[in-house]
C-alpha cells in the first residue's frame, strides 16, 4: 500500500486531482490523505501585517475559511466512501503553505494537486510561484493534474542524460508499476546532440517498461515540446526538470512550465 497526499486549497476542490487518486486506488489500494489548505497563506499574511492587528485579523478570516474548508472535507469524505478509498484528513491553517506541503510530503510516497486550480485566486504569476515552490520543496514526487484529461493510457519519459531525468524515471517505475505495462515513449530533445548514454538508458528502461520505444525529437523543446505533447493523447509526462541544479532549471524550465500551463496531461515530477 502507498500513501498518497492529495492537496486542496481554499475554495477549490480539484475533481481532477481526486479522480486521479481514485483511479490509482482502483489499480492498487492506497491510503489517501486529504490536505486542506486555507484560501490565503495566513503565515505569510501575518508576517506582512506585523504588529497587534495581525492575530485578530487572522482569527476572523480563518474562522470564515473553515466553513469553506469543511464543505470541501465533507465532499472529500463522501467521495472516498463512495469509491471505497481508505483516507485520513489534515486540515491545517497554522503553517506557511509551502512549509506544510514540505512537511506532509516527507511522510508520503506521492503528492497530487491540480495544475489549474492550486491557488488560482492569487493570479497567474503568484500561482506559478507557488507551484514552482511546491516542486522545489516537496520531499516526494508530485503529480500535477489538469481538471479535464483522460486517465493515462501511455507514458512519455523525458530524458536528457541528466541525473535528475534518470532519477524521475526510476521513481515513476518504482512508485507506479501499474503504468509500466503501458505503451512507453522515452524521448530525448537535447539540441544538436545524439541521445546521451543511449545504451545505458535503454538497458535500464527495458527492465521496467514492457512496451518501450526510444526516440530523438527533431524539435526545439523550448518552442515545440508542449504542442508535440498535446498530440500524444492520454499520456502522463515523467520529468525531473525541477531538480536542484540551477543550470538544469535554467535550461529546462521554459518547456516544462509551458506543458504545465497548457493543462493537457498529468505531469509526474521528481527530483533528488
Amino acid at each position: 500500500m502507498k500513501k498518497v497526499v492529495v492537496v486542496f486549497d481554499g475554495h477549490h476542490f480539484s475533481q481532477g486531482a481526486f479522480d486521479f487518486v481514485r483511479q490509482l486506488n482502483e489499480k492498487e489500494r492506497i491510503l489517501v490523505t486529504g490536505l486542506f489548505l486555507p484560501v490565503v497563506d495566513y503565515a505569510e499574511l501575518l508576517y506582512s501585517l506585523g504588529g497587534l492587528t495581525g492575530p485578530a485579523y487572522y482569527s476572523d478570516i480563518a474562522f470564515e475559511d473553515m466553513g469553506v474548508i469543511q464543505q470541501n472535507i465533507s465532499h472529500f469524505k463522501a467521495q472516498c466512501k463512495e469509491y471505497n478509498i481508505e483516507y485520513n484528513l489534515h486540515p491545517d491553517l497554522s503553517r506557511h503553505v509551502i512549509s506544510e506541503i514540505k512537511f506532509q510530503s516527507r511522510f508520503a510516497d506521492l503528492m497530487v494537486l491540480s495544475s489549474e486550480l492550486f491557488y488560482e485566486n492569487l493570479g497567474k504569476d503568484l500561482q506559478e510561484d507557488y507551484l514552482e515552490n511546491v516542486l522545489h520543496k516537496a520531499e516526494c514526487p508530485v503529480v500535477l493534474v489538469p481538471e479535464h484529461y483522460g486517465f493515462p493510457s501511455n507514458v512519455i519519459l523525458a530524458y536528457d542524460g541528466s541525473e535528475s531525468s534518470v532519477h524521475a524515471i526510476k521513481q515513476f517505475a518504482y512508485l507506479l508499476p501499474e503504468f509500466t505495462n503501458l505503451k512507453t515513449l522515452l524521448v530525448s530533445a537535447v539540441k544538436d546532440s545524439d541521445i546521451p548514454d543511449v545504451k545505458y538508458i535503454e538497458e535500464f528502461a527495458q527492465c521496467h517498461f514492457k512496451d518501450l520505444t526510444i526516440k530523438k525529437l527533431q524539435i526545439d523543446p523550448k518552442v515545440y515540446f508542449s504542442s508535440w505533447l498535446s498530440d500524444h493523447g492520454r499520456s502522463v509526462l515523467v520529468t525531473g526538470a525541477y531538480g536542484r541544479s540551477a543550470l538544469s532549471e535554467l535550461l529546462k524550465r521554459s518547456f516544462i512550465t509551458q506543458a504545465i500551463q497548457d493543462h493537457k496531461v498529468p505531469i509526474f515530477v521528481a527530483h533528488k
